[in-house]
């Protein structure tokens, strides 16, 4: 996914700001979703870790490349690795980790605590695995 980084996207030094990473990665993944016929994703699948590893300033103005790709599918769980690319190569590299929490991700309040991981249904556990 291309995206071109905007004012909205730096912070005071004039450079990318490490929360955009997560809004380009999660854009990439919507798209993987839509490409694999995975909608019912959307909502069920919270992070429940992120790492990213910055290695080069992006600027106002710059394009950047964002890559997704299923690193790993267990029985709940799903790993996405990410690299988004600048002009001058590399500027961020990491991992993303999700649960599948089904139907279940939106608790009514009072509930407490996180939603239990539900396996991943055949049909969908099969396409993320084929894109692994």
């Amino acid at each position: 996914m291309t995206r071109v980084v905007d004012w909205c996207d730096t912070d005071a030094a004039g450079h990318y700001h490490h929360s955009s990473v997560i809004r380009w990665v999660e854009a990439a993944e919507n798209e993987l979703h839509t490409a694999m016929g995975l909608p019912e994703l959307y909502g069920a699948v919270p992070r429940v870790r992120y790492e990213v590893d910055y290695l080069d300033r992006l600027w106002f103005r710059d394009e950047v490349l964002t890559s997704l790709w299923v690193e790993n599918v267990g029985t709940s769980s799903l790993v996405y690795a990410f690299e988004v690319e600048g002009p001058r190569g590399p500027a961020a590299r990491g991992r993303m980790v999700c649960v599948n929490v089904g139907s279940r991700s939106g608790q009514e309040p009072g509930e407490g605590g996180p939603p239990p991981a539900t396996p991943w249904p055949d049909r969908v556990r099969e396409l993320l695995a084929g894109a692994a």
